[in-house]
């Protein structure tokens, strides 16, 4: 646990699934979880939990000391899953601006929350998971070194992960 705890405080980016994140914070809610991790390690410029079919959800920081209202990154998220288009086939994700955000009790960052839906995968289809984690994050690591903006990352990678899934 040392060397995770080591390589977070020099990371900038930041991978976990929604399992390991709960044990981890002690937080149940997942958006409020991922705001206490770069609320912990502030070189970090941003975070993804994985959610299995459900996608992906990721918080990101930005360099801002705006003095606007924070507002609850739990109602943040709800309205973002409001807005997800739950008869879409392929990965889409959907985003919020940039603002404040604060979990209750859990600080506040600048930034803003996007969530990644999954493809879905009818269970004839399904092979095998194994591996899909880490193709998820071997697709992430490519946007990054392209400079893949978040909101086609995500959907890149869900599909990415489908790829692997069915083979």
């Amino acid at each position: 646990m040392l060397s995770v705890h080591l390589s977070l405080l020099y990371a900038h980016t930041n991978f976990s699934d929604v399992f390991f994140l709960k044990k981890w914070t002690s937080i149940s809610c997942i958006p409020s979880a991922l705001l206490e991790i770069l609320v912990q390690y502030p070189r970090a410029r941003f975070v993804i939990a994985t959610l299995g079919e459900n996608g992906c959800m990721m918080l990101e920081r930005i360099e801002d000391d705006s003095g606007i209202d924070a507002v609850d990154i739990g109602n943040v998220a709800e309205s973002l899953r409001l807005k997800v288009h739950k008869d879409d086939n392929l990965p889409t994700c959907v985003s919020s601006k940039f603002m404040r955000l604060s979990g209750r009790g859990h600080g506040t960052i600048h930034g803003r929350l996007l969530i990644g839906t999954a493809e879905k995968i009818p269970a004839p289809e399904l092979v095998d998971t194994t591996g899909c984690g880490d193709a998820f994050i071997g697709a992430v690591l490519y946007g990054l070194c392209t400079e893949m903006a978040p909101e086609k990352m995500l959907p890149f990678a869900c599909q990415v992960v489908k790829q692997c899934s069915i083979c």
